[in-house]
């Protein structure tokens, strides 16, 4: 949540494609470097570059893909892409003004989440602050707030039980939606017109109590059985959305109307205000 607002790339134009199956933004490697160093031949500044990284050891280059994107000339050409994270680290590698101040930026950002692991309160903080310049409402960011700290339970329960964050934590994440909504969370977020934003900071407080409801009760049913590794817990994930599915059927019998809407953060925040 940290400030994203600065123009590295102000009125330049750098290609991107999304994958909707990774749910990653890649970004043309020659268009980004063209807007750092200004240079008519980011080609060959990019041939250059990847020779050194390979000759100091760096695995940048060997993670870069290749993506048919419009060409100046209109064809559609192979062009090497990288997503978001390989890209940081290509900037931390070119000598230009312009990158220093994103390379500014990424090192505080860095210093940010070393004091939030040492302290969870500062992340909690920063969170406040940034719910409440986005305009939510104060009955939403308490929601929101207790939604973190429910999550950090659970995820405390897989780190104990020897569930490899990252694929597995995103599998069983997803068998929690689906258990307590109905729907994949990809299927959720496209519902509500989401891309790369996070699917809870898009839910009303309905669905953000329910799926808290669903993280409390796998973590209440993990903590009782002590599932280990990624299959026994996947069951338990799928047990604890359960819990809450019943609830949420219950809760739309009663007032005739779907918990899991397309609402998200612009119509939410647009609510609020007015």
């Amino acid at each position: 949540m940290a400030d994203t607002s600065l123009k590295l790339f102000e009125n330049q134009n750098i290609r991107t494609s999304w994958d909707e199956e990774a749910e990653k933004w890649y970004f043309s490697v020659v268009d980004v470097i063209a807007a750092l160093i200004g240079t008519d031949r980011p080609r060959k500044y990019w041939s250059d570059l990847k020779k050194q990284l390979n000759q100091e050891g760096s695995e940048v280059s060997e993670k870069i893909g290749q993506l048919k994107m419009t060409a100046p000339d209109g064809k559609m050409r192979l062009t090497d892409v990288a997503d978001t994270e390989q890209i940081l680290r290509l900037i931390q590698s070119i000598p230009s003004k312009k990158a220093e101040p994103f390379k500014l930026w990424l090192a505080s950002v860095g210093s940010q989440r070393i004091d939030e692991i040492a302290d969870p309160e500062i992340a909690i903080q920063r969170a406040l602050r940034y719910y409440q310049r986005m305009g939510y409402s104060p009955e939403w960011v308490a929601q929101r707030l207790k939604s973190i700290e429910v999550r950090k339970e659970l995820t405390n329960e897989w780190d104990k039980a020897g569930v490899k964050q990252g694929l597995e934590y995103a599998l069983l994440t997803d068998e929690i939606t689906r258990a307590w909504s109905g729907m994949k969370t990809r299927d959720y977020k496209r519902m509500k017109g989401l891309h790369k934003e996070s699917l809870r900071d898009n839910m009303t407080n309905a669905e953000l109590v329910l799926n808290m409801l669903a993280e409390l009760s796998t973590t209440e049913i993990a903590r009782k059985e002590n599932p280990q590794g990624f299959k026994e817990n996947m069951k338990v994930a799928s047990r604890g959305g359960n819990v809450a599915r019943q609830a949420r059927l219950t809760l739309e019998q009663e007032t005739g109307k779907s918990v899991v809407t397309g609402q998200n953060a612009k119509l939410l925040t647009k609510v609020d205000k007015e």
